[in-house]
């Protein structure tokens, strides 16, 4: 058979496979070829055999789809995993699945930093697209796998195709101006990946949905990571965004070829359930991100903690003035342990006299013992208002100097501090936003020691709205308070001190604190 013939069988056998990923792995590497890489390996991995069987069968619904009249569907698969699962190698067999058999298709690869995309993601492409059968239809370069020159040529002449759209490209992003991740369609195939998905911004997230608006046949979106971050849009994937995503996690130690001893002594260092264990080994979300300042866990079990009601802790309002047109101005009380009785109030797009107003509505219905107002930007407009309304109202300056300047560099991550103790035994409303707010804010020590929460400009920057509810909340800490049966009737307290369940400093108390 002449080499013309060897090839034109070769292109039709790799055709083949164009609905079946599973065919095209096994068939175009040289798996247990002696003298070749694979040599020692026999195929995939368990896992990696089962997800490209999934995106198979997806493939097959769309075909049934098509048939009826109707649009295909993207695909969209999320994986969370333990270290040294081969979650590189599946990203490259789907690249160079989709570079071979939807030739014309684009492949867009992300990964949470530009060294990890260069040095890790795209070299793994590279020495994977270099095993494959048909490696001589592609050039291969630090970033981008292109159709070789004599290719190009012959699908232009024969298919009359743009090669310019075809090619698996890695793309950095920018979080400060995302849309310049944007910009790649298809009408034959589009492919994002995004490798180590954890520690990629929400807006590129946001951003990356605009890649699938053509009605390509083949639209696939995988995310994959090791489970860093228990907030963020990887986490949402199994979470609040789970009805649109595929998900599976993948224990280190259910692996094939892997150390398992070495997986299992890291569970019998650090405990089966602590988070080192969960991320490094399980691959499951920690109950605490690396540097979030309050774990989920805790927000958790305060919304399914039961209210404990006490009538002697001081009612206490804390009021968040937005800032910016689609912050939230919020009101929030807090009674002792009890900051889920009394319902949030939020307002949006109203100016500081109409916010003054509702304010004083509240005070005048609730009767707080303090009112604590976020005097920054244009809180102080709000402030003075109320004030020449006759109400006694308190100014508080996020970026002022903390109680203890030891502990924290500013006022607002002292009261962050004091909240996140509080947490602990108090009661909050199941509230997804107030949850979203608590556990969104990382923090850092400076090199004073001091604790740093993180600000919300910093926050927007990781596509996390401000934190008003939160900021609300945390504002009913900003100074102790002395409840009115401290001030006028200290023969009412309990005599047993079972009763009392906040601290006591001269008298004065956080409600609850």
């Amino acid at each position: 058979m002449s080499a013309r013939n060897d090839q034109q069988e070769l292109t039709e056998r790799i055709l083949s496979f164009k609905y079946d990923p599973v065919g095209f792995v096994l068939f175009a590497y040289p798996w247990g070829v002696k003298n070749t890489p694979l040599e020692r390996f026999t195929g995939p991995r368990s896992w990696q055999l089962q997800e490209l069987q999934r995106i198979k069968e997806e493939l097959r619904e769309n075909r049934i789809r098509l048939s009826k009249g109707n649009n295909p569907l993207p695909i969209y698969l999320s994986i969370s995993s333990g270290r040294g699962t081969g979650k590189s190698a599946f990203l490259a067999w789907l690249s160079d699945w989709l570079m071979s058999c939807w030739v014309g298709g684009t492949c867009i690869v992300a990964a949470n930093t530009e060294a990890q995309l260069r040095s890790r993601t795209m070299a793994e492409k590279a020495r994977w697209n270099g095993m494959l059968i048909n490696c001589h239809w592609f050039d291969r370069s630090t970033t981008k796998i292109t159709p070789s020159t004599w290719f190009a040529k012959i699908l232009g002449k024969q298919l009359r195709m743009d090669t310019q759209y075809y090619y698996t490209e890695g793309q950095t992003w920018n979080e400060e101006n995302p849309d310049a991740f944007a910009g790649a369609h298809s009408q034959i195939a589009m492919m994002l990946q995004f490798d180590e998905a954890s520690g990629i911004p929400d807006p590129i997230w946001a951003v990356s949905e605009g890649f699938f608006t053509d009605l390509a046949e083949l639209r696939l979106w995988i995310v994959i990571s090791n489970p860093r971050r228990n907030t963020g849009m990887f986490f949402n994937t199994f979470h609040d965004n789970a009805a649109f995503w595929m998900q599976r996690y993948i224990d280190s130690r259910s692996v094939e070829g892997t150390d398992q001893a070495q997986y299992q002594r890291i569970a019998d260092m650090y405990g089966e359930d602590s988070d080192v264990t969960r991320v490094e080994v399980q691959g499951r979300f920690p109950r605490k991100g690396s540097n979030q300042f309050i774990s989920r866990e805790v927000v958790q079990d305060a919304i399914s903690r039961e209210v404990a009601p006490d009538s002697y802790a001081a009612l206490i309002m804390g009021v968040d003035v937005a800032r910016f047109g689609e912050d939230e101005s919020v009101i929030r009380l807090r009674h002792g342990r009890d900051a889920r009785s009394i319902p949030r109030l939020a307002f949006k797009g109203i100016d500081t006299m109409e916010l003054a107003r509702e304010v004083a509505t509240a005070i005048d219905r609730y009767k707080p013992e303090a009112v604590f107002i976020d005097g920054g930007g244009v809180g102080g407009g709000v402030i003075d208002r109320l004030r020449e309304l006759r109400y006694h109202v308190i100014e508080v300056q996020f970026g002022s100097r903390a109680k203890e300047p030891e502990r924290y560099l500013n006022k607002r991550s002292e009261m962050w501090g004091l909240m996140r103790d509080w947490l602990v035994r108090g009661c909050i409303d199941d509230f997804k936003q107030l949850e979203l707010d608590l556990t969104g804010p990382e923090y850092n020590v400076n090199d004073r020691d001091q604790l740093c929460l993180e600000k919300k400009k910093d926050m927007k920057k990781r596509g996390l709205t401000s934190p008003d509810d939160g900021d609300a909340l945390a504002l009913t800490f900003a100074e102790p308070v002395a409840s009115q049966h401290t001030r006028t009737s200290r023969h009412r307290r309990p005599t047993s001190s079972a009763n009392i369940d906040y601290e006591i400093y001269g008298g004065l108390t956080y409600g609850g604190a």
